[in-house]
């Protein structure tokens, strides 16, 4: 068994324990610490930023925040380029500011998860520098290493999800190594039980400091076809999830590349891991599939996998309530299976201009926040959803993410929704950073800085810590289970059952009035106290546009 020399062990564990099922129905707050709150002022946020904000998410109401990679790293993606799975990248601080913002989170009720990015490596990882050394060293097989085609080409057709072939060469090895990102971006070799048991083993460190769990990046990704067999094009019909369309990768079927079997197994030794430390958890990237809910539901087998796993349908430009209760019907037919559904993350248009609501973010952003949190699974909010922050313009000149980079303008990437947080529009760069921000501030939304909302209860923030709060008193909210009840229109309704609980949720998602009738439901008691403007008459409910009820029947 592998264990690595930097391995060291942790006097204290610092994890908060309690429920080991608080993630049912936990709410997530994603963090991208590049733009979070800058405290040296070199424009880039830092754990020292987040740990001075602790008090604000907590004020939110959430449970656990999920802070992205702040590994070392050359940066090339941003921190998904891991150079070092056991320490902090200096720009974002050291060891002993993360244990201060573990110890400090802790202290306010708050769970910690880290952004685990163990399917590939940066090119610097001393790993792959041994490996790329030659082929006989003791790192030989850490990677993917194939020879060329008699002709030179590599060995097969796959593609990288960042564009052009997933493999280049190596003038060292005289082979080509296998990335399916960017070509900094080496995959590791998953046959390779030595390289699963030093990933598992950087789990664990981070599990010994005191991390309530982990979100897995590109959690279908580890293994790939060991024959090398090419890939299939797309038959009619089919869609690659989570893949723009502007992008050749959704040409393939990535059958052979990614999502193999063996990495249910390997799931399986994540999950033993994560077991031996009580009320840890794993959330899931799984994306770039063909049947994204039959894979999911081999993902979050219940008790032998992923804890749970999100979709990619909610981070598309779809909207419509039939759409959102055909994605949760289909999640539901997986029985044994818990969701995890996002609006919007660090790889997607921010969702209201997705959707196209920036132009009411007022009520839009407390309306869907409200409707990802009462979705029967785990929902994670994006810093700055509790703003109603719009996409922001990023200049060409200005762009950073290689993704968008690579495909503009039809496609431009992530910065977008990368931009710095606005905290006071009374200081520099609305209160991000003294320096300069790595990525522009954008004025629409200094206009909208946690401060200003701080004082006014039209905006966003009072009402969506009011109604997160509320949401806590109903455990049917939580872990119940739900039922969509027809409707018309942009008139979305659901119940949330839990023993003698019941609660009946209904949205109107459109820019006209809505309504729903109540025949047959028995008595129906309205809830107070969410904020929402949703009215009870005799024959059923009346709804604003973009607005909301809840209320308990019998």
């Amino acid at each position: 068994m592998f264990i690595s020399p930097l391995s060291t062990s942790v006097s204290s564990r610092r994890q908060l324990g309690g429920d080991p099922d608080w993630w049912r129905g936990g709410v997530l707050y994603q963090i991208y610490p590049r733009s979070y709150l800058d405290v040296n002022a070199d424009g880039i946020g830092d754990l020292s930023g987040i740990a001075s904000r602790l008090d604000y998410i907590q004020s939110l109401n959430v449970d656990a925040i999920w802070i992205s990679p702040f590994f070392v790293s050359p940066m090339d993606d941003f921190g998904y380029d891991v150079a070092d799975y056991k320490n902090v990248d200096p720009m974002f601080g050291s060891l002993e500011d993360f244990d201060a913002l573990l110890d400090a989170a802790h202290d306010r009720g708050l769970r910690v998860l880290i952004d685990l990015v163990i399917s590939h490596t940066s090119d610097r990882h001393p790993w792959f520098r041994e490996s790329r050394h030659d082929r006989t060293n003791a790192k030989a097989d850490w990677y993917v290493w194939a020879d060329p085609r008699p002709d030179g080409t590599p060995p097969n057709n796959w593609l990288s999800i960042f564009g052009g072939s997933a493999w280049e060469w190596d003038s060292r090895r005289q082979q080509y190594y296998l990335h399916n990102f960017l070509a900094s971006q080496p995959d590791l070799n998953f046959h390779n039980p030595i390289v699963q048991a030093a990933v598992l083993d950087a789990a664990r460190f981070w599990l010994e400091r005191g991390v309530d769990g982990f979100r897995l990046d590109t959690a279908n990704m580890y293994f790939h076809d060991d024959q090398l067999r090419d890939n299939p094009p797309i038959e009619p019909g089919q869609v690659v999830n989570g893949i723009p369309p502007q992008n050749p990768y959704g040409r393939q079927q990535p059958i052979y590349n990614i999502t193999r079997p063996e990495n249910l197994d390997f799931l399986e030794k994540l999950r033993a891991l994560l077991d031996e430390y009580p009320a840890t958890t794993t959330v899931g990237e799984v994306g770039a599939v063909l049947d994204m809910y039959d894979t999911l539901k081999d993902y979050t087998e219940e008790g032998k996998r992923l804890h749970m796993a999100y979709s990619f349908d909610f981070l598309s430009r779809d909207f419509s309530a039939p759409f959102i209760r055909q994605v949760c019907e289909r999640m539901e037919g997986n029985r044994d299976s818990w969701a995890s559904w996002a609006f919007s993350n660090h790889d997607v248009e921010r969702v209201l201009t997705r959707w196209q609501l920036s132009t009411d973010p007022d009520r839009a952003a407390p309306l869907l926040i409200a409707l990802l949190t009462t979705l029967r699974g785990t929902p994670c909010l994006y810093q700055g959803e509790e703003l109603g922050l719009s996409e922001a313009v990023v200049p060409y000149e200005n762009l950073k993410d290689p993704y968008g980079i690579r495909f503009w303008p039809e496609f431009k990437g992530r910065d977008g929704c990368r931009t710095p947080m606005p905290w006071n529009p009374a200081a520099s760069n609305g209160g991000f950073s003294e320096g300069t921000p790595w990525l522009p501030v954008p004025p629409k939304h200094v206009a909208r800085a946690v401060s200003v909302q701080e004082a006014n209860d039209t905006m966003p923030l009072r009402h969506v810590r009011r109604f997160l709060g509320w949401r806590r008193d109903f455990t049917a909210l939580k872990r119940g289970t739900i039922r969509f009840h027809d409707t018309q229109g942009d008139v979305l309704a659901f119940t949330r059952t839990y023993e003698g609980e019941r609660i009946l949720c209904v949205f109107n998602l459109g820019m006209q009035a809505g309504s729903f009738a109540t025949a047959g439901f028995g008595p129906i008691n309205p809830l107070a106290g969410h904020g929402f403007g949703g009215r009870l008459h005799g024959t059923g409910i009346s709804l604003d546009p973009l607005d909301a009820f809840f209320a308990t029947y019998d």
